[in-house]
């Protein structure tokens, strides 16, 4: 299984996806062949938080749903992180504003909590090296997107 540590900053209004966010992203793990005992970290925040985070890290200073840090991505002129055998692997952390994602699920006419494993699994595939720059790749992260939320049941 799949171990998340899950972190609220926004006082509780992430819990209510813990669930469906811990069970998806284990289906999700589990259809990308990832080992038993892989960990990430999701952290819920509000849009305030985000956006500075978006601005530190990424320049762009303005709130957004879902931020990933790969932990097993390499920048420019970084050594690869190599983990020794005996301790599990760290994909990195997901940051998920809440704020944001009320307003999506609002916008799309579903509920808090699919918006919310929504955005938990583009962010867990984009931890998986997914990503979607340019057309090829857009097709490719979100196919596998559409298949592991149909295959899982969390369709709009």
């Amino acid at each position: 299984m799949l171990e998340i540590d899950f972190i609220d900053e926004i006082n509780g209004d992430g819990k209510v996806a813990e669930s469906l966010i811990q069970t998806l992203l284990s289906f999700a793990a589990d259809a990308e062949g990832l080992e038993a005992g892989t960990e990430l970290s999701v952290t819920f925040l509000d849009d305030s938080a985000i956006q500075q985070i978006n601005r530190d890290y990424r320049g762009k200073d303005q709130a957004t749903d879902v931020i990933s840090f790969a932990l097993e991505e390499e920048g420019e002129g970084e050594a690869a992180v190599i983990g020794a055998d005996d301790i599990p692997r760290h994909l990195g952390d997901l940051l998920i504003s809440v704020e944001t994602a009320k307003r999506q699920a609002e916008e799309y006419g579903h509920s808090i909590e699919r918006e919310l494993g929504f955005l938990a699994l583009h962010g867990f595939l984009h931890l998986l090296g997914y990503d979607h720059m340019t057309e090829t790749d857009e097709k490719k992260m979100f196919g596998r997107q559409d298949e592991i939320l149909q295959s899982y049941g969390l369709e709009r």
